[in-house]
């Protein structure tokens, strides 16, 4: 894949609802290791929530992308941590988690990790083997039991009956806000997403570039600033 770059020029300084605010953003795919050179992970890019880094440093809030593996530049200004596996994200989101004032959770986490990871590489033998996984922590599950004025926005990737799922994922991780995707738009430049938040407001959105659908992801976030701020 080619490396995307998001790296402009810092934007002039406007004065609004995002300026000075701590947002913190996970993006991109997570690793989970079988040996040293086998893991399971998925085929997101990162892209989205790279966007979402550019567009939230735009409007002058500050930022710090939590990103698992991702071959893209980070924006200008924008402070990344970068991390490998589902619990490596967990940790870190949690450290920053009590001075952050607005968490976007854009990455493709791992549902599963390896319940008996190997330290050595497995051989072939040429029989079968027999692997358990087991649940990885869900972050914002987490996060949405012990917020306080925290806003919290979610993503649901889902393959059939999006806007169910995601109805049900914003009722369940105590969300201010979920945006519904299908499979169609990992790795792609754009994106069809349907925004669904707290008060009960949905909006479908046809196929956009992801900058843009990251711009009117946190125009829709921006009603949940003045309501959870401190």
């Amino acid at each position: 894949m080619s490396k995307k770059n998001f790296s402009n020029q810092p934007p002039e300084k406007t004065l609004g609802s995002w300026w000075g605010k701590r947002v913190l953003i996970t993006a991109g795919p997570t690793r989970e290791y079988l040996d040293p050179v086998r893991y399971l992970s998925n085929a997101s890019s990162g892209m989205m929530g790279f966007a979402l880094a550019k567009a939230a440093r735009d409007l002058g809030a500050r930022v710090t992308l939590v990103s698992g593996p991702a071959r893209i530049s980070a924006p200008w200004g924008v402070t990344i941590v970068p991390v490998i596996s589902a619990e490596h994200m967990s940790r870190t989101v949690r450290r920053y988690f009590s001075k952050t004032d607005v968490v976007i959770g854009a990455a493709a986490v791992s549902d599963w990790k390896f319940a008996k990871p190997s330290q050595k590489k497995l051989k072939k033998t040429g029989h079968p083997i027999q692997i358990t996984l087991i649940p990885n922590p869900d972050i914002l599950m987490e996060l949405g039991k012990k917020r306080s004025h925290q806003v919290l926005v979610g993503f649901a990737l889902e393959t059939h009956r999006w806007l169910t799922h995601a109805k049900r994922k914003l009722r369940q991780k105590n969300l201010d806000l979920i945006v519904a995707n299908s499979p169609d738009s990992v790795g792609m430049n754009k994106t069809r997403i349907a925004i669904l938040d707290r008060k009960g407001g949905k909006k479908i959105y046809p196929p956009l570039v992801k900058l843009k659908a990251a711009e009117i992801i946190l125009k829709s976030t921006e009603p949940f600033l003045a309501t959870n701020a401190k």
